[in-house]
């Protein structure tokens, strides 16, 4: 059996490209298909891997602003050519599920988050101040063509699975198809490693994660600064400009190592998490140092952030952010560590390859 694995782009390495690694695993053979792919991107998971790019990845600047070419990549995924390949797995969260599938052969599409640009996420990307008059009009103009394609394009998905019910709610909806959830896998063992007792003491409240519209740093910095209490900021991305004028209590670190991000969060006294996530792998990572999180009310944060867990604020204001990080103080005295790592490890990589390979099989599809 010849598989082919499709994700939308190997540029970063993030929570998407980690579900990618775990489900190569399962395929040792499989060959990897994506839109364009930077050279050094792929981890060692994934080396010798034969990767086969579609012809944006030959144009200029495509790998330093990919989504200004967000208009070709329908045309570009479906041009790949899988002719051959037995069954085809997709990873994800833009067109990666839009890939034309051999006549005969079994799609299974895992969705991060359905075409997020053109759906929910529209205002985030192309809204008043995130980008300007000019591509905001032709993204506007674009969107019923994307929301059609991205439509059409799901008849070619034989089965679907969401990474958290949220997301599984918004492939009904748009899609009008039922998808299993198989919470993506988390690893955990380098937070776990750390001691329950003694977190917290860094004194600062912290931030990690992509700058990428959707996740509401602005939102965070514009708190911080009312608070005058210190925010630290791990990370980096498009949006670096809600970092502008940052006060002197906001700390910006850049991007963290995996090695020194278990400490860092261990050592912070919340996690601050202002967007609306699909799923939430950070929250899962604060919780297994031990920590808890004050999080936006909606999305995934819902399915891995619990009441005794972490402190929910339920409008994307900072006045409402401000309110929960002033109310914590009373809240962590009841907060018990240890309920917070219960909650994150039962997030495993072993219930995630156990939950694929039951889609799989639903597929007909045995794997050894």
């Amino acid at each position: 059996m010849r598989v082919a694995l499709v994700h939308d782009w190997l540029i970063t390495w993030r929570g998407g490209e980690k579900v990618l690694a775990h489900l190569a695993a399962l395929f040792p053979q499989a060959d990897l298909f994506t839109l364009m792919h930077a050279p050094g991107a792929l981890p060692r998971e994934l080396a010798g891997r034969k990767v086969v790019t579609s012809f944006v990845d030959r144009l200029p600047l495509a790998h330093r602003a990919h989504r200004h070419f967000l208009p070709l990549f329908p045309s570009a995924i479906s041009r790949l050519d899988l002719s051959g390949y037995s069954l085809v797995i997709s990873s994800s969260h833009c067109v990666a599920k839009g890939v034309h599938v051999p006549p005969g052969a079994k799609h299974l599409s895992y969705v991060h988050a359905p075409l997020r640009y053109m759906w929910d996420r529209f205002d985030d990307y192309f809204g008043p101040g995130r980008s300007s008059v000019p591509v905001r009009l032709a993204a506007r103009a674009m969107r019923p063509f994307f929301r059609a394609w991205d439509v059409e394009s799901s008849k070619g998905v034989d089965r679907f699975v969401a990474n958290s019910h949220h997301v599984a709610r918004q492939i009904a909806r748009r899609y009008g198809r039922q998808a299993v959830v198989v919470p993506p896998p988390v690893e955990l063992e380098r937070f776990t490693a750390l001691p329950l007792e003694g977190g917290g003491r860094g004194g600062y409240f912290l931030y990690v994660g992509a700058f990428a519209p959707y996740k509401r740093l602005d939102l965070a910095v514009q708190a911080f600064a009312q608070l005058g209490l210190p925010l630290w900021v791990a990370g980096s991305g498009q949006d670096v400009k809600a970092l502008e004028g940052a006060p002197r209590n906001v700390r910006v670190l850049g991007q963290v190592s995996d090695g020194e991000l278990p400490a860092l969060m261990r050592n912070a006294r919340a996690l601050i998490f202002p967007g609306e996530e699909d799923f939430g792998l950070t929250p899962l990572e604060m919780q297994a140092t031990g920590r808890p999180v004050i999080a936006y009310g909606r999305g995934g944060a819902l399915e891995t952030v619990t009441p005794a867990t972490g402190l929910f604020f339920d409008e994307q204001t900072p006045g409402e952010l401000i309110a929960a990080v002033q109310r914590f103080d009373a809240w962590e005295a009841g907060f018990d560590p240890a309920a917070a790592r219960a909650q994150a490890t039962r997030f495993t990589p072993a219930e995630f390859r156990a939950g694929v390979l039951a889609e799989l099989s639903a597929l007909g599809v045995r794997v050894a």
